[in-house]
């Protein structure tokens, strides 16, 4: 069996999401972090080094902290600067160093305890104006309101918990009671 590359489908935009729609991605964070560590509980050391395609489940698990962690800071940018310019980072690199390829994922799971708590109390603050505030990405060139990043944070949660899901329904990994897998 292939390993599909978007296990809960690809990512698609929702221009203009509706106050309702953003509720909806602002709760998928909230249980974030209780999904990614139910997606990978009880695996050993040697499961969690188990490839889905180009990364293990422990640099996934790191990933979206990274990730995440990025992608926080640059709501803060854009809610407090005019339209900032970020600083991308080369995701592959990062998950190539020591502390995604070895170290523990409890670290990485505490963080995403933390980050999305600050994260969702922040999102939940913000007025509808707030949400169409931007910040302008040098790589890509394009400046997507925040409303846009919501969404596509809320799928990226998705995308790579889907992933530790396949792997373990599908490469003997052992059952997860993960609904969204």
């Amino acid at each position: 069996m292939n390993t599909p590359q978007f296990p809960v489908g690809g990512y698609v935009l929702e221009s203009e999401p509706s106050r309702a729609r953003r509720a909806e991605w602002i709760d998928e964070l909230e249980k974030t972090p209780e999904e990614v560590r139910n997606a990978v509980a009880a695996l050993s050391a040697d499961q969690l080094d188990t490839k889905y395609r180009n990364w293990t489940v422990r640099q996934i698990v790191h990933h979206i902290a990274d990730s995440h962690m990025q992608s926080y800071a640059r709501f803060k940018w854009a809610l407090t600067e005019d339209r900032p310019t970020i600083k991308p980072y080369d995701e592959s690199r990062w998950a190539a160093l020591a502390d995604s390829v070895v170290g523990e994922v409890g670290a990485s799971l505490a963080l995403i305890d933390g980050l999305h708590a600050r994260w969702v109390l922040l999102l939940r603050s913000l007025s509808d104006g707030d949400f169409q505030r931007t910040f302008h990405h040098p790589e890509t060139g394009l400046s997507p309101r925040l409303d846009e990043v919501l969404g596509y944070y809320a799928w990226h949660a998705r995308h790579h918990t889907g992933q530790i899901v396949w792997l373990r329904r599908n490469r003997g990994l052992g059952a997860v009671d993960n609904p969204n897998g």
